[in-house]
């Protein structure tokens, strides 16, 4: 078994380089989202090239000066997404480097490079190359066996995540491949038991290829920022996200840091590094359009919403709907909304926002240039409940437009009903309102105040009372989401003084986990 000194990560470079030479073209082909004459494969290899050269250039002492040359020569020389992300995880391999580098070294080095890499996007997307980085980390944690034994585990790990990121990622599903970076990344770690083991592995993801159509719709913006505030890097990241997706700025631990983005406009996204340092060794590359998948060859629309509550959120996931949950208080950036766009199969996409602000935000990005070859559709809503009132109507098997519309209706017919606590002394329409008490709303208007306490009895008396007057219009089926602050009985409670009170009204009840309101109440 093998030692980590400065020969050995001399070895792993350079069968890393090797590795990615060999597999090139498979990876370059299960690219979902290929960049001209620059896929995936290409640029894991050219930043490892890059790498290799920096370290052969070198005469480190030890294996920890040579992972750190190692390192600041990846991030010198990352192309593309998956580069930047590769350069990230070597980073954070030598960030750890020091003492003895056996097995748990290895796995708390594998930790750190999760931590790292992840830190570098904006917006971490599950069944990427990070998923599988982070499947890894998890695998070795605390592990203390050998360094052969501990890189034979990551790779076993990063194998299985890696047949796992179809399921994942719509985009994977829909093209019928794995993620092409984290196949990268099984090649990297596969070299790496390969120098310390002598061993050679041979996998095999024989799957389907999709094709590209040559047409430009945007840019991958790449260079490299020196002299920049290590504080300024969320502004950053901040600007370059609302130009565009796929954001990474990565530092090598020296001061440098490379920056990359798929946007339109080129020029913006170079003046955002101008602005804080000094941009050096810029490259541009133009994206392709993934071809259009045929009538009736596959999904050609997909349902997404956008939401506060990490309750409610997965509800939905468990319907299969892709979702963006934001923090509460929060509204989503443009890259937030945009990568979720992108994730959907399909080209149609119809979103269903849980709130004004949502949807005020979806609309911005559903206009931006990188969003332009989706046909996007926005479903103004202004509640949750209405978001589910329109999924309850939605149809894959209807046409496109008749669905939207089936949904928009739904959506537009179903009245809201609110309990929430208020948090001050307030004047109302209905009277003064004094901290602690239930404040019932119907559309928005607030129409009774129950005083203090917030008891099950009182939510739940306050709760009839607000449905009796929705209801009081008619109505078939009553939703019920409560929120984080609900007590525990209440939903319970509030079935059942429904059924004796309105015995031919349906009711569904979730947990939604809003922080806003206790209750939220939908009549359809």
């Amino acid at each position: 078994m093998r030692v980590l000194d400065a020969a050995a990560v001399s070895a792993w470079a350079a069968g890393c380089v090797h590795s990615l030479a060999s597999l090139r073209p498979a990876i370059d082909e299960i690219n979902v989202y290929p960049v001209a004459d620059s896929d995936t494969g290409s640029n894991m290899l050219f930043t490892m090239t890059g790498a290799a050269a920096e370290l052969a250039a070198a005469t480190p002492e030890d294996a920890a000066g040579a992972l750190k040359i190692l390192a600041r020569g990846a991030v010198a020389a990352a192309k593309g997404n998956s580069g930047v992300i590769l350069s990230q995880v070597v980073r954070g391999l030598a960030d750890r480097a020091e003492g003895e580098l056996d097995g748990a070294w290895l796995a708390k080095a594998l930790g750190h490079a999760d931590e790292v890499a992840t830190g570098a996007v904006s917006r971490p997307v599950a069944g990427t190359i990070l998923t599988v980085l982070h499947a890894v980390a998890l695998a070795v944690r605390g592990d203390t066996g050998s360094l052969g034994e501990v890189a034979r585990k990551a790779a076993e790990e990063a194998a299985h995540a890696l047949e796992k990121t179809p399921l994942q990622l719509p985009a994977l599903a829909k093209a019928g491949v794995v993620d092409a970076g984290a196949r990268g990344l099984v090649a990297v770690l596969d070299a790496l038991v390969g120098v310390l083991t002598g061993a050679e592995i041979e996998r095999e993801h024989a799957l389907a290829v999709p094709t590209a159509a040559e047409q430009a719709y945007a840019w991958e913006v790449m260079y490299l920022l020196d002299g920049v505030d290590e504080q300024s890097l969320p502004t950053l990241r901040k600007e370059l996200s609302g130009l565009g997706d796929s954001v990474t700025v990565a530092g090598d631990g020296s001061g440098s840091h490379a920056v990359h983005v798929h946007c339109a406009d080129i020029g913006a996204a170079i003046e955002a590094g101008l602005a804080l340092g000094r941009p050096r060794r810029i490259r541009v590359e133009p994206l392709l359009t993934p071809t259009p998948i045929e009538p009736g060859g596959g999904i050609d629309r997909t349902v997404v919403a956008v939401v506060h509550g990490g309750a409610l959120a997965e509800l939905l996931r468990a319907e299969s709907i892709p979702v963006l949950a934001v923090p509460e208080g929060e509204t989503p950036s443009v890259e937030d909304v945009i990568s979720l766009l992108n994730e959907a199969a399909g080209r149609h996409v119809t979103v269903l926002p849980g709130s004004v602000e949502l949807t005020a935000a979806v609309d911005t990005a559903a206009g931006h240039a990188m969003a332009a070859d989706r046909d996007v559709v926005v479903i103004p809503c202004v509640s949750p409940v209405q978001v589910l009132a329109a999924l309850a109507v939605h149809d894959a098997g209807r046409r496109t437009n008749d669905d939207v519309v089936a949904m928009a209706e739904a959506a537009a017919a179903t009245r809201r009903g609110e309990l929430r606590i208020a948090q001050e002394e307030s004047l109302t329409w209905v009277g003064r309102a004094q901290s602690g008490d239930v404040v019932g709303l119907v559309d928005d208007e607030v129409v009774l105040i129950e005083p203090a306490p917030a008891s099950e009895t009182n939510l739940v008396a306050a709760a009839m009372k607000v449905l009796n007057r929705m209801l009081a219009l008619g109505g078939e089926l009553v939703t019920v989401l409560s929120g984080a602050d609900a007590p525990p009985g209440v939903a319970e409670e509030l079935a059942e003084q429904l059924r004796l009170e309105h015995p031919e009204v349906e009711l569904a009840g979730y947990a939604s986990g809003q922080a806003d309101a206790v209750l939220l109440m939908g009549v359809e």
